[in-house]
């Protein structure tokens, strides 16, 4: 939106990826997710005995109350780590920001779950509407192409991505509209919007082939792993972790290690240069984030 055209290239890079994880190849019944990860990933699935909110784990037949006493708890550890910080404190910008995604993702949820049917004096959801499309709809009426996506949902982008490739390739089939599709497009159009309002559009483009495969190998890491990790910062980190989720904590700690990890390595590859290999600056990012022993540090400090 701000005029990257790097992030247009990693955008249609993840949509055909995150695509063809979930859709099947043309001609074919095979995803890329079948063919690659499913006969090895699928072994190690764990089976819970009820939701996997901790709510529910924690509190089992109390869930409902669970959940707000460990949203409240966790929600409350959040904003005393936040506002210790004088930079986050100092940062109306931040807080601003903070607020804003906060109430998109929590007026999200409540949309998507408070959206009924009249159908014929049956009130009931979007969703169960769509599965008795035949009892109730019109004859003539065009019937959704996928029943999940009208189920409650908030903010996610990596799959979106790719429901945005299909949308596109079927030529605007409005069937296959969804709530990330549109979601995906205001980000972008706001994006568009406010880069004109503060006049801070311009046309970005790689600075170098190194650059351009670094962010065609971002972009591909991206797309499968968005899908294998059901959501992304915001998918997961943000819209998952709302819902106490205990695979989004997983993939939110996950993210803030690789993140960092990455930082590491790339800080340490360029203050060294030439002497600094991947792996001397991977284990010594390793050792500074404490996940190895000091004795183990290839590189100096810096």
């Amino acid at each position: 939106g701000g005029g990257n055209i790097k992030s247009v290239m990693v955008l249609l890079i993840i949509a055909l990826i995150a695509y063809f994880m979930i859709n099947p190849f043309p001609g074919s019944d095979k995803t890329l997710y079948s063919v690659l990860f499913y006969p090895w990933t699928n072994p190690t699935a764990v089976a819970l005995s009820t939701n996997q909110d901790l709510g529910a784990m924690l509190f089992g037949e109390n869930a409902a109350t669970g959940r707000m006493v460990m949203g409240g708890i966790i929600g409350g550890l959040l904003l005393v780590w936040a506002f210790k910080s004088a930079d986050f404190r100092g940062s109306f910008d931040n807080i601003l920001g903070g607020l804003v995604v906060g109430l998109a993702v929590l007026a999200a949820w409540y949309v998507t779950s408070n959206i009924m049917v009249d159908a014929d004096g049956d009130i009931m959801s979007m969703q169960a509407y769509a599965q008795d499309w035949d009892l109730y709809a019109p004859a003539d009426a065009v019937k959704p192409a996928s029943t999940a996506a009208l189920a409650s949902q908030s903010f996610t982008f990596i799959n979106p991505m790719g429901q945005a490739l299909g949308y596109t390739a079927s030529g605007f089939d409005s069937t296959l509209l969804t709530f990330g599709v549109m979601a995906l497009a205001g980000v972008i159009a706001g994006s568009l919007l406010w880069a004109l309002i503060s006049r801070s559009f311009r046309i970005e483009w790689f600075a170098s082939f190194r650059d351009f495969v670094n962010h065609l190998i971002g972009a591909i890491l991206m797309g499968f792993g968005g899908v294998l990790a059901m959501g992304c910062t915001i998918g997961q980190a943000v819209t998952g972790f709302s819902t106490l989720a205990l695979g989004s904590i997983l993939t939110f700690f996950a993210i803030v290690l690789g993140s960092a990890l990455t930082m590491k390595v790339q800080y340490y590859k360029m203050v060294y240069e030439g002497e600094a290999t991947f792996f001397k600056a991977l284990i010594t990012g390793l050792v500074d984030l404490k996940l190895l022993p000091a004795g183990m540090r290839k590189l100096e400090a810096v």
